[in-house]
């Protein structure tokens, strides 16, 4: 359930739809596949490695829980802005479900 190749970044970067936030932007196009894929990026303007892993974390706990109430499935990419590092656990999961909830939710 990943994004992971350099192209398929590229591809949704350049075609994609977006999203922002205070912590975070979204970029996401309709999957061919039938399943959601995540792609997370976290630059080192955030923080050390320590820091980087932890915000990854969260965004990925984030959206296995919010993938569950979305509708068609989509390809979407993270990206981490240097806020990310100080927003708490509860913050995190909120913008991301509010910005996750843009590409659709189930009626």
């Amino acid at each position: 359930m990943r994004v992971r190749k350099r192209t398929e970044f590229m591809e949704l970067q350049a075609q994609g739809e977006k999203a922002s936030g205070r912590h975070f932007t979204v970029l996401g196009a309709p999957a061919p596949g039938g399943v959601w894929r995540l792609g997370v990026t976290v630059s080192r303007k955030v923080g050390n490695a320590v820091t980087r892993n932890r915000v990854k974390r969260r965004i990925r706990e984030s959206f296995r829980r919010h993938v569950v109430d979305l509708r068609a499935p989509w390809r979407v990419v993270v990206i981490a802005r240097p806020s990310a590092a100080e927003a708490d656990w509860e913050a995190v999961f909120r913008e991301l479900g509010h910005l996750l909830a843009r590409f659709g939710r189930r009626p």
